[in-house]
This record gives structure tokens, sequence and C-alpha cells, in this order.
């Protein structure tokens, strides 16, 4: 009888063990991203599956914890078509970390689960994890988190075929904040200036979508250009990671930190959209917004709503439309020399006003300048 081994189904355990230690050694990289703060990693035994910690015994009173789970979702496809990995994990701790701020958290601690179908037989597929790791170092540093575990799987054929490299990637991040500096959206009032944060790419929200319908129009997409860029080098651009800015305004746990500005409410333009995500946070004060100024989409998404006729509306409930966070704030030119600072691009956008419901004057394909409302 031929002996069945767990290399012949793609999982070879040797490839996997280097796979893993590649990605163990960038996360030892990102502990000094929080040396000397909250979230301090402590390694009494130096190996990937060896004993680490973060001390809470001396924690202020009044501080709190929780955390958030995300992931890429199907920009994985796009790295996947472009052979290109290396920015993927500023679109995962865009996802966990943005969303922690803007409740007045601060991530400090990271933990992802990477899903691949196969590493192979070989070493061949180990610098694709080379590439993840490298974006890992980078994007931990700009989000301030130190990456202290990870999970590494190879899934076989439950992720389509073996000869393609497909993966997964998702993780969970743990913020602290101090009680007193926890944001919740009641102080919101009308007057409020209206600031959004400019993105310039897709994120993670609204790509099968866009998938979809490049795939209608060309087929096999990847090559085709928009302008003198190729469509994936568009839709691969890496997310803005808001975080330092967000922690500059509120100052973060640290009570001893300044906050720079007044916010009263923030939204993280994911899922849904403007009208979901900004109208989520407005249902706790019953106030409505007015936003005459946004930035204006990437050139992506103008082509997609022009080629899958996506509506205006549509387009602003399905992706962020060039404003990645909305800011609602008394103090809008504090937050807009905060993000500069960090060299993200902020403007006012527009009000709160009394008026429930959330009115967008579109910067969309079909009919820019028209008012939508959103109830």
């Amino acid at each position: 009888m031929k002996r069945a081994t767990y290399a012949q189904v793609g999982v070879d355990i040797d490839i996997e063990a280097a796979a893993a230690k590649i990605l163990y050694e960038a996360s030892k990289k990102t502990w000094e991203n929080r040396k000397d703060l909250l979230g301090e990693v402590v390694v009494p035994f130096d190996d990937f599956a060896g004993l680490r910690f973060v001390r809470i015994d001396k924690l202020p009173a009044g501080t709190v914890m929780f955390g958030g789970s995300d992931g890429v979702a199907t920009k994985a496809e796009l790295a996947e078509r472009a052979g290109k990995f290396d920015t993927l994990a500023f679109d995962l701790m865009a996802m966990v970390c943005d969303d922690a701020v803007i409740r007045g958290g601060e991530p400090a601690l990271l933990k992802s689960v990477l899903d691949v179908n196969t590493l192979g037989k070989d070493s061949s597929r180990l610098p694709i994890i080379k590439q993840l790791a490298k974006g890992y170092v980078a994007a931990a540093k700009v989000a301030g988190v130190a990456i202290i575990n990870g999970e590494l799987a190879q899934l076989n054929d439950r992720m389509g075929d073996l000869k393609n490299f497909h993966l997964e990637w998702s993780a969970d991040v743990t913020w602290f904040a101090h009680e007193s500096r926890l944001i919740t959206g009641y102080d919101v009032s009308p007057g409020d200036s209206i600031v959004a944060l400019e993105e310039k790419g897709l994120r993670c929200n609204g790509i099968s979508l866009v998938r979809k319908i490049l795939k209608d129009r060309y087929g096999e997409w990847e090559n085709e250009t928009l302008g003198k860029t190729k469509l994936i080098e568009q839709a691969l651009l890496p997310s803005k990671i808001y975080s330092p800015v967000l922690l500059d305004i509120t100052g973060g746990y640290r009570l001893a930190k300044k906050p720079l500005a007044r916010l009263h409410a923030a939204a993280h333009i994911s899922g849904g959209g403007i009208p979901e995500k900004l109208g989520r946070i407005l249902r706790a004060s019953g106030f409505g917004a007015s936003l005459d100024n946004l930035f204006k989409p990437c050139d992506l998404m103008h082509h997609c709503q022009e080629l899958g006729n996506v509506t205006d509306e549509e387009a602003y409930r399905t992706w962020n439309m060039g404003n990645g966070m909305l800011l609602i704030t008394p103090d809008p030119q504090a937050v807009i020399a905060v993000a500069k600072e960090n060299k993200v691009n902020a403007k006012v956008v527009g009000t709160i006003d009394k008026k429930p419901g959330i009115r967008i004057v579109s910067r969309g394909y079909h009919k820019p300048g028209t008012e939508l409302l959103f109830k």
C-alpha cells in the first residue's frame, strides 16, 4: 500500500515552520513600538512557540480595555493578481486599528491569522511570506502596535486550486483607553464641523463590486490601464492608517499626553459607506449632517460607476468615495493641523445640523453637484 503523507495534500510541515519563523522574526521587530508604554511585551523565552505576556499590574485607575477583529477580505485577491503582497498589512491594520481609535482607544497589541491554500513542497512561496512580513513591520510602526501572536494554517483545497497561491488574512487588536476620554457621540452638537481625512484608494470595502464590474467588462483585467496606471495598481493601493492622527487629537489612554483638539465623534468609512457609518454615530445625538465639500473619489471608483452604471447613491453606500474617516469637532482647524503634521490630507467637508438625515452634495460620476438625501 502506498504511504500517504501530509505533504501530498499540500501541507508541508517543514515549509510551514519556515514561514512561521519568518513572521515571528518580523513580529519581534514590532515589539519596540510599545516599549515603555502600556502593552510593552515581556519575553521570558524567545521562541515563536514560547511564552510572552504584557504586564497590567500597574494600570492607572480609569483605564479600560477592549478589542476588535477584522480582515482584508477580498483585497487578498488583488494582491494575488498583482503578485505583490508587501502592502497588504497596511490594509489589515487600518481595518482593526482605525476602528479602535474612533472610540478613543489606543491600539496596542495585535494578533493575526494567516490562512493559505498551500505553501507548496519547496521554498518557492516563502518570498511571498517575506513580502507579507515586510509590510507587517512597516504597518505596525505606523499604527504603533506590537504583534504578539500569529497563526499560520494551510487549508489545502478548501481555498481553491493548489496551483495558484491563495490567502486570507485577519487580525484581532487589543486597545486601551482612559474612561474619561472615550468617545460616545453624545457631545455632538449642531454647528460642529465635520472634517474628512482623505483616502485615495479603496481601503477594504466594496471590492467585490469592483471585481465584478471589472471582470464583466475586461475579463482578466489586471493588466488593463486607466490613464497611465494599471487598474490592479489602483485597486491595490494600501489603506491609509489614521490611528496616529486620532491619538494625537485625543491623547490616547495616557492622561499625561495632552489632547490637541476636541473630538465629539468619529466615523471610520468602511462597509456601508458614509450613510451607514456616519449615521451610526449620529444616533446618539439624533442630529443630522450636511456634507457639501467632500473629497473627490479616486478615478477607479468613477470608472467602476461608469462601467457598471452604479448610481451615486449606491456608490456612497458601498465605497469610501475619497473620505476614509469623518471627524466631528468644534475645533476644525486644530484637527486639520494635526492631520497635516501626520501627512494626512484633511479639510472641513460639512456641518452637524438639527434636521435628521444625511445630505451629501455628490462628487460621484453620474450626478456631481446634486444633493443626495439619506434618511
